[in-house]
């Protein structure tokens, strides 16, 4: 049962509510390559990307802002450390949300400026949390960045916010340790009400980044925790996103697009199972209805191991069942995937 949170807009996307969980990435292009971040979003916009942060680390870098905005249409998130001048820039300039730990920036001067500009053009500002970069007298009273620790810095920022009676916020509470980071969501989800951005940071490569943020997002959203995900991988912001739909996928949420399943094969596998599936899903990128795929082994158990897909193949002798939604249609034989990929745009 998903967890009901606070509506924050931000742009044209919704997160809370009854509002489909937002996928997002962030450019890991240097700043000062102004092209670069922008080839790099249109790139992750295209890829599916709803929600798109990037870093601007000087008052120069406010113009990757208009830069970015004229190339895609998606929100877009300035990530500010410290400096309170560049969130009023970024604010100027047409940001969509801010990424700013109010705590971070100075005195109470500085936070009510930040609020002020971010109300009157109706931003959200993030706050993001991190085990790696807890406040000294937490760590202190902690001794770690356990769960409790997390919990106590993400409310002293948005104290700060909501002293100004700015409600506009979303939160963020990240640890590379998927147990200590799903604690920490349990605990502020029951909290306060804002929209949760879930994440483990500092995850890793690409395969040791999948298994924890599958395994903490993945966990999180089973128990109808988080509102918008990014999968923070060392590695190209279009596997982020794509990964974030997978895991949503895999979550049961609706997501659009094709979700290839396949047999991990055995002995009575008599077609090449790992190169068609591989060939169906390149075949179909693009395809934007929701559909399930099975490509199975054999002909012995595939129908029935795969009976919840909308449509699939079960290898035989240099030839394929074909069966849709559970019933056998016909023998599929020499190209079987181009077949198979038409069959699926009948449907």
């Amino acid at each position: 049962m998903r967890r009901q949170k606070r509506e924050v807009k931000v742009g044209n996307v919704v997160l809370g509510g009854n509002h489909p969980v937002a996928v997002q990435t962030m450019l890991n292009v240097p700043a000062r390559d102004v092209e670069g971040n922008v080839r790099q979003a249109v790139q992750v916009a295209e890829a599916g990307c709803q929600i798109l942060r990037f870093s601007v680390p000087t008052l120069e870098d406010v113009r990757l802002i208009p830069a970015i905005k004229q190339a895609v249409d998606i929100p877009l998130v300035a990530d500010i450390h410290f400096d309170y001048r560049i969130a009023l820039e970024c604010v100027a300039a047409g940001i969509d949300k801010v990424r700013i730990n109010p705590g971070n920036i100075g005195d109470d001067s500085r936070v009510r400026q930040v609020v002020q500009a971010c109300r009157a053009k109706n931003i959200p500002i993030r706050i993001g949390v991190n085990a790696g970069s807890l406040e000294k007298e937490v760590l202190a009273k902690y001794g770690a960045p356990v769960p409790e620790a997390l919990v106590e810095s993400a409310m002293y920022h948005v104290r700060l916010l909501e002293k100004h009676d700015f409600n506009d916020i979303v939160i963020s509470i990240k640890s590379s340790n998927v147990p200590t980071m799903m604690q920490a969501y349990r605990l502020l989800s029951d909290q306060c009400d804002y929209p949760l951005h879930v994440g483990v940071t500092e995850a890793g490569t690409y395969r040791m980044g999948l298994i924890k943020s599958g395994m903490g997002i993945g966990g999180l959203l089973l128990e109808g925790i988080g509102d918008t995900l990014r999968v923070s991988l060392t590695d190209e912001p279009v596997k982020e996103v794509q990964a974030g739909f997978d895991i949503l996928r895999a979550a049961g949420h609706a997501v659009g697009g094709p979700e290839i399943i396949s047999c991990p094969t055995c002995g009575r596998t008599n077609i090449a199972v790992a190169a068609i599936a591989d060939e169906v899903e390149k075949r179909l990128q693009g395809y934007k209805k929701p559909v399930k795929v099975a490509v199975m082994g054999c002909i012995v158990n595939g129908p029935g191991e795969a009976r919840e897909a909308d449509i699939g193949i079960a290898g035989g002798k240099d030839e394929a069942l074909l069966f849709i939604r559970g019933e056998k249609v016909r023998m599929l034989r020499g190209d079987i995937v181009g077949q198979l990929v038409d069959e699926v745009y009948k449907l």
